[in-house]
């Protein structure tokens, strides 16, 4: 990923933080010799420094990702950002966004039970805590039918790549504007990306 040294996040823990916030991301690899896209959610485990996830067995995608270099990418907000927001006109239009690159080497799992732990996980980063829905409830000979449908995977890191595209190549009056603007929409994602500008200037 192309970033200019403006951008570049070199914190590990605001990319941790990234990547838990924005689990869901495109899996890319290479697939009988074109590259090849998967979006699905992953989840990170800081100890072991890996990714966990899951195909959909019917998706070929597995079948030669295995041992494979793959790039998981996270795309956090993002927005467009007007000229006219600017104190002079002699400007163009650009985009605002974060970005986090994974690569690691994709390694099939066979381990019933890191299987059932990495859906187990997933469940409950995104169940509500008031849900009543818990996946060590559900009928175990349920469970291995539905998992029999899946591949499960983990991703050992070997590179990441973070960049905050948020205007940190402009002047403090023109960011300034900038976040006035964002923040007088209605958009979520103008709101979070003038939330992290604001953070930038602190």
């Amino acid at each position: 990923m192309y970033i200019p040294k403006h951008f570049k996040i070199d914190d590990e823990e605001v990319i941790f933080d990234f990547i838990e916030k924005y689990g869901f991301a495109t899996l890319f690899s290479q697939h009988k010799g074109e590259p090849y896209a998967t979006h699905l959610p992953l989840m990170l485990n800081k100890s072991e420094n890996a990714l966990y996830g899951h195909f959909a067995r019917p998706n070929e995608q597995w079948k030669d990702a295995h041992n494979q270099q793959v790039l998981a990418v996270f795309q956090g907000p993002h927005c467009y950002i007007s000229p006219s927001w600017y104190e002079t006109m002699k400007a163009v239009p650009t985009w605002n966004y974060v970005s986090i690159h994974v690569y690691g080497k994709l390694e099939v799992i066979e381990d019933k039970k890191v299987i059932f732990d990495s859906l187990n996980d997933l469940v409950n980063k995104y169940e509500s805590p008031d849900s009543p829905y818990n996946l060590n409830e559900v009928e175990p000979r349920f469970i291995d039918r539905l998992s029999k449908g899946i591949v499960a995977f983990k991703i050992n890191i070997t590179k990441i790549e973070a960049k905050a595209k948020l205007s940190q190549n402009h002047s403090v009056e023109r960011q300034e504007r900038v976040i006035k603007h964002l923040e007088d929409t209605s958009q979520q994602e103008n709101i979070q990306i003038a939330s992290l500008m604001k953070k930038n200037l602190q």
